[in-house]
């Protein structure tokens, strides 16, 4: 048969019908998906015994058929028992807290077992043994003379098994194989040690040992990484080569007026972050940085300099921000910091009366604000800047590069044709440090500036885990901390009761009435959540900033930007539901002032994860220390990237573990892109296309070359 790679399923020889329709079920609909349907793992399948011929304490395959099944026990401590037998003999089975296996094995069935023999009474019992159900039609297939078999094992689904998908791929993987061309030439293949494409898939769908999977892997993995670095050189590339920003150089009378609107001297590293922003800003090459610092380490003040900038040479200067709330916290205290100076500061959210919204976006139009604080409302269609030149993005991870590339065509909107557009310089910022290999891989577009040091005072905020039992003694203590003097803030998951809960997690308007009723009945309590109206939050936080409220019970929604001094205590109710960079956000609430902060977390947490969370919260104050254990406990794939940023994952890669191939990627990329900025000679054209198909339209490549 002709085969392509768009061959459907079920026209490849020997498929069936009901089985092109369960891998239609897995995503595979082609030859091409079938090849990229990769195995999860792989499996010794030892020679075939008889099973009278295997031996106690060696591990050892047979097939038999299963003559009987039962469960004995109850709950928990239930076990499953089969009796497999062949015409040499039999061997008992046992599965210790797997019930569930009496509704997946049934007497009749064939089975291929693999595990460790041991004596039990007159024969041989293998405890929860490694099985493969065989079908029947493939019972007389099996080769009793098959000697050792290093098998991969694939995603599969009801009705249609590994072992089957193995098949359906070995009969069309010779000719698979020759159908894909390689976008690597021998030269470039030989210097970095990776086989062919072809070699690669030949080996990860049958490999005849261990090492081949490897060598398959690295060249798989190396693949990812490398279209990936490609994407982001190639348009780190296109902005410098075909985009300019209006250069804004720092004179001694431009950086005075700057300075003199800080509300404190900068630390050594807030000042290094500077010159390097400065450095930036001073060509007509766009900016694309990410200012990252610990929670409290001043970068709005770091972002506010660079702003300034833009309007002293009389621009226009924008920050975004992930929520109406934090939004509304830089515009106050952007404003505050800025009183009695000519400039014009404007707020912009989505929750704005349609009067109120039409003025802002007017002046904003004309270029009679200077300065506009918004969410992504600064983005929509009808918001259109007179001369853009400063854009900042606060807390990254909530933004996608969509929302970057849009806000930098937002430079000259307004302005009339015949003038060359401008592109804004883009500061993104983030109070969540990136673990170098996130850094390398999903923000591998931007320059990154660290502020690694705290403002002088400010003191650790001291962490403890209690237990939901403990909840009482620690509102009480609460209660004592207020009547000394000190704030607090109480959070919470929840808004109201619902959902699945069964009443274990506290929400905030149950929780509230419980205080009030108790430990906290003589004390002042408000809340805080995202429902209430822009007013309403404000009036709040002003009274609680002015020490009128003496506790708020609030959600997320005080996660970033909220700043009160006099707060000292975080009392985080359900820890275990948050991740570790939110509940460490939380915690950057206290310890603000010149008093000491503290950190309960209430929680009971019931995995793994949710314990390692809570135990690097307690024993590290360090934001990138932290940044680095998330990645470890809940791998590459889910920090930052591949959700948040729209990001494909990787099917193969695991960057984390192999930073080596990543930054061979990375160096490989750079070179490639220097010599070919779009890939478009005749002998990259095969590695532009797969590119594009790969990261084109989340790395928004539509517009490069």
């Amino acid at each position: 048969m002709n085969l392509t790679l768009a061959t459907k399923i079920v026209d490849l020889p020997g498929v069936r019908a009901e089985h092109a329709m369960k891998l239609e079920l897995l995503g595979v609909h082609n030859l091409g998906q079938l090849m990229v349907h990769l195995p999860h793992r792989y499996e010794w399948i030892r020679a075939q015994s008889g099973l009278a011929d295997l031996e106690p304490g060696v591990i050892g395959s047979a097939v038999g058929e299963v003559t009987a099944t039962k469960i004995s026990g109850f709950g928990r401590k239930a076990r499953f028992q089969a009796v497999l037998s062949d015409e040499t003999g039999r061997l008992d089975l046992v599965f210790f807290n797997q019930a569930f296996l009496a509704k997946k094995i049934h007497a009749g069935m064939f089975l291929r077992v693999q595990g460790k023999p041991a004596k039990h009474g007159p024969g041989l019992q293998m405890s929860n043994a490694q099985f493969t159900i065989i079908p029947f039609d493939e019972v007389e297939q099996l080769d009793p003379n098959q000697d050792d078999e290093y098998r991969p094992v694939y995603p599969a689904t009801e009705g249609l098994t590994s072992q089957q998908i193995h098949g359906i791929i070995l009969r069309v993987l010779d000719q698979a194989c020759l159908l894909l061309e390689d976008h690597l030439s021998d030269e470039y293949r030989q210097t970095r040690a990776v086989p062919s494409l072809r070699d690669a898939y030949r080996m990860i769908h049958a490999p005849e040992t261990e090492e081949d999977v490897l060598s398959a892997r690295r060249r798989l993995a190396y693949d990812e990484l490398l279209m990936l670095q490609l994407g982001v050189h190639m348009k780190r590339a296109h902005l410098r080569r075909t985009l300019k920003a209006p250069p804004l150089p720092r004179t001694p009378e431009i950086n005075e007026r700057i300075l003199s609107r800080m509300p404190f001297a900068l630390t050594d590293s807030q000042q290094r972050v500077v010159d390097e922003i400065s450095r930036d800003l001073a060509i007509e090459t766009p900016t694309n940085r990410l200012v990252q610092g610990d929670v409290g380490s001043g970068k709005t003040v770091v972002a506010l300099d660079a702003m300034l900038l833009a309007i002293a040479h009389g621009h226009q200067a924008a920050l975004m921000a992930p929520t109406e709330l934090l939004a509304e916290q830089h515009f106050l205290s952007m404003t505050e910091m800025l009183k009695g100076s000519s400039v014009s500061v404007e707020l912009l959210t989505g929750s704005m009366p349609g009067a109120d919204r039409e003025r802002v976006v007017s002046k904003i139009a004309c270029g009679e604000c200077d300065l506009v604080i918004g969410t992504h409302s600064l983005v929509s269609e009808s918001v259109a800047f007179h001369s853009l030149a400063v854009a900042v993005i606060d807390e990254q991870h909530r933004f996608g590069v969509e929302q970057r590339a849009m806000l930098r065509v937002k430079g000259s909107q307004s302005k009339s044709s015949e003038h060359e557009a401008e592109t804004p310089h883009v500061i993104v910022m983030t109070a969540t440090p990136i673990p170098r290999t996130i850094g390398l891989t999903i923000f591998g577009d931007l320059d990154i500036s660290t502020i690694d040091k705290l403002p002088p005072g400010r003191t650790p905020v001291i962490t403890k885990h209690v237990t939901p039992e403990q909840r009482s003694t620690v509102y009480h203590w609460v209660n004592e901390k207020i009547k000394s003097g000190d704030q607090v803030f109480i959070v919470v998951s929840a808004i109201e009761p619902g959902g699945k809960s069964d009443g274990s997690i506290r929400d905030l308007r149950s929780l509230m009435r419980e205080l009030e009723g108790g430990e906290l009945n003589d004390v002042h309590i408000a809340a805080l959540h995202g429902r209430l109206k822009r007013d309403t939050r404000e009036h709040i936080m002003h009274r609680f900033r002015a020490g009128k409220i003496d506790c708020l019970i609030a959600t997320t929604v005080i996660e970033v930007g909220v700043d009160i001094p006099n707060a000292t205590v975080m009392v985080i109710e359900d820890a275990d539901r948050f991740g570790l960079a939110q509940l460490h956000q939380l915690r950057g609430r206290v310890g603000r002032g010149d008093k000491p902060g503290v950190c309960v977390l209430i929680g009971n947490p019931k995995t793994e994860d949710g314990i390692a969370r809570l135990r690097a919260m307690v024993e590290t104050n360090s934001g990138f220390e932290l940044s680095e254990k998330d990645l470890e406990i809940r791998g590459a794939g889910d920090v930052f990237g591949t959700r948040q940023s729209g990001a494909p994952p990787f099917k193969v890669a695991d960057p984390f573990k192999e930073f080596e191939l990543l930054e061979m990627a990375r160096r490989d990329a750079a070179d490639w892109i220097s010599n070919s900025p779009t890939l478009d000679r005749q002998a990259d054209i095969l590695a532009r296309r797969r590119l594009l198909k790969a990261h084109g339209q989340w790395l928004g490549l539509g517009d490069v070359g």
